[in-house]
């Protein structure tokens, strides 16, 4: 077929420059990883943020008690309030006696006192303060009955299937849990949401009412690329710890539930690291509104539209593959104006061996307006005499 031919023809040649695919031998394609080391915990997950890319599973969907990591759905919603401009770091909240008699690990604020948005949070992420964490819930909802509702809302919209909370400060609390997975989600959530908020999590210290505590995170002191997020224990929740790190392009989040000790979670985490970072790597394939393809397009005031995706696409392969990788576009035959911004032509796909790591949409990326009357009878005699050939 004349046409697909020439589109197809186009295609190849264009991805070819994007995406280089160079002949390799079979020792050169045959990557080895060793099977993932044996984790301590009772659920664990090794996630990249940027793919969504699951390197390391064990239990990960399995309900559990979150502990203190349920702050990080508190810090999340107060993020998202500060984004949206509702509230500032430099409101003034007033401090319930509710709030200051909360018990568990405090940030020490005082009942009768007004404490600022930015402290508040600093409370909740780096000392993982109840007291901050019920006073910033009755600030956005009026109570931490009704923030715990956000709080679930949030949960479903950001895909979180298996949590559900009962408190802004994961005491224990009947019907309040959630997964290593879930709790993946939220931190990929937290870092490439709000990244302006996101360096408070790697903080290692805060004062407030003149005592100074330290962040539980035991990685932030003993690997640099380690920068969040979040730590947690109770009786019934084991040792619980989600931290991130980056290193060069790569990042990723480890979480782990339901360790035996401090010390624990953190060792347990950084073997999870150092095994993602060893053998993986991230890879951003196309980048945001980049041009694919150029197509032919029919009737419309221009003959050509360019085609491609609108936010970055990465994936997470094994290191030393990306010379293995094949890719594909596969648009509608024929296109015909109008096209909107945004509208769905075709597919793209990557491959690595047998296995799809992409599979998403191609749009177009400008709008083209019909042509005029003799530009779209003109178009249609020479499409015509195209398909008869084809």
């Amino acid at each position: 077929m004349l046409n697909n031919l020439v589109i197809r023809s186009l295609i190849a040649t264009i991805l070819v420059l994007l995406l280089p695919v160079f002949p390799v031998s079979a020792q050169q394609q045959a990557v080895l990883i060793p099977s993932p080391p044996q984790i301590a915990a009772s659920s664990y997950v090794l996630m990249d943020p940027r793919s969504g890319a699951v390197v390391m599973d064990n239990n990960s969907a399995e309900r559990l008690p979150p502990a203190s990591l349920t702050k990080m759905m508190t810090a999340y919603i107060v993020e998202r309030e500060l984004h949206e401009g509702r509230i500032a770091m430099s409101d003034m909240v007033p401090i319930s006696v509710k709030a200051w008699k909360t018990e568990g690990s405090r940030t020490f604020v005082r009942e009768g006192t007004e404490v600022s948005v930015e402290t508040l949070l600093k409370g909740v992420i780096i000392q993982s303060g109840n007291d901050a964490s019920v006073a910033l819930a009755e600030f956005i909802a009026g109570s931490e009955g009704a923030f715990v509702d956000i709080m679930n809302q949030q949960a479903q919209l950001l895909g979180m299937k298996d949590t559900r909370f009962a408190n802004a400060t994961g005491l224990p609390a009947e019907g309040h849990y959630s997964t290593a997975n879930d709790l993946a989600i939220l931190a990929r959530a937290i870092i490439n949401d709000y990244p302006e908020n996101y360096p408070i999590y790697k903080e290692k210290h805060f004062t407030y009412n003149n005592i100074r505590q330290p962040n539980r995170n035991m990685l932030l002191w003993r690997d640099d690329s380690v920068d969040g997020l979040k730590t947690g224990h109770t009786e019934e929740a084991g040792y619980c710890l989600v931290a991130s790190a980056q290193r060069d392009d790569t990042r990723f989040i480890a979480v782990v539930m339901g360790t035996s000790s401090e010390s624990a979670r953190a060792q347990e985490v950084q073997k999870m690291l150092n095994y993602g970072f060893r053998y993986y790597e991230s890879q951003r394939l196309f980048s945001a509104g980049q041009e694919l393809v150029s197509s032919r397009i029919w009737g419309g005031q221009a003959d050509q539209l360019p085609v491609g995706v609108v936010d970055d696409v990465h994936v997470t392969i094994p290191r030393g593959s990306r010379n293995s990788l094949e890719s594909s576009v596969d648009l509608d035959s024929v296109i015909k104006a109008p096209v909107a911004l945004g509208d769905e032509l075709g597919r793209v796909k990557v491959t690595l061996g047998d296995r799809v790591i992409v599979d998403q949409p191609v749009l177009a990326l400008q709008e083209v307006p019909e042509g005029g009357l003799f530009k779209r009878l003109w178009d249609s005699i020479k499409l015509f005499f195209v398909q008869l050939f084809e």
